[in-house]
């Protein structure tokens, strides 16, 4: 995390903070969308829409199927902070739709965190602080800190082992081809949420 973030205006995450909505209310929002053929976000095309849908039917699976081992149970019921995970998304992120519900899943086990959803193409602002190489990417999780209101870690877009996976890619090829982005998503599957959960327990520390 650079300078800038940490010493980001509060009124920015306090403004966002504002908007935000809970996990299920985002989930509502999700399946309004699907049933109106409609997508988040300032683009309103027949592929995002798509891309809505399926994510719908992902975050469904992740929410039943998501599992988490005794010792990261332990390590999120015995946090004694009390920290905001403030999530900047869009409804057509494919990288979201298998991180989201593993973060619900988290926060559910400690009442310590406040897991909150904002819009990225309705937060700019608070958006352009938090750019991953310079790129708007989604899902970001903001952790804030609730007695501060500081900024105390970040996560995402993806988790560190994909993220790694991407990067020696696109080192390689140039770009991410649709071929890549297939294996990526058999990567999420075979990975079960387990690598997000690892660097989500890394910012409760």
């Amino acid at each position: 995390m650079n300078t800038t973030e940490l010493n980001m205006p509060n009124t920015t995450i306090l403004d966002s903070l504002n908007k935000s909505m809970s996990y299920q209310e985002y989930i509502g929002l999700v399946n309004v969308l699907v049933e109106r053929s409609s997508t988040t976000g300032n683009e309103k095309t027949e592929a995002l829409a798509n891309y809505t849908m399926l994510n719908q039917r992902r975050m469904r699976r992740w929410d039943k199927t998501v599992k988490l081992s005794d010792k990261a149970k332990a390590k999120i019921e015995n946090y004694s902070g009390k920290m905001t995970w403030l999530v900047l998304t869009e409804s057509w992120c494919g990288d979201a739709a298998h991180i989201m519900p593993v973060i619900n899943k988290v926060a559910e086990l400690n009442g310590n965190i406040n897991y909150r959803v904002v819009l990225r193409d309705e937060n700019d602002v608070l958006m352009n602080q938090f750019l991953t190489n310079g790129g708007r990417s989604i899902p970001k999780l903001i952790a804030i800190d609730e007695e501060s209101k500081e900024v105390v870690g970040t996560f995402g877009p993806r988790p560190s082992v994909a993220t790694e996976l991407v990067n020696a890619y696109k080192e390689k090829h140039g770009a991410l081809t649709p071929e890549f982005k297939e294996d990526l998503q058999r990567w999420y599957n075979k990975d079960k949420g387990q690598s997000a959960v690892s660097d989500l327990l890394n910012l409760l520390n």
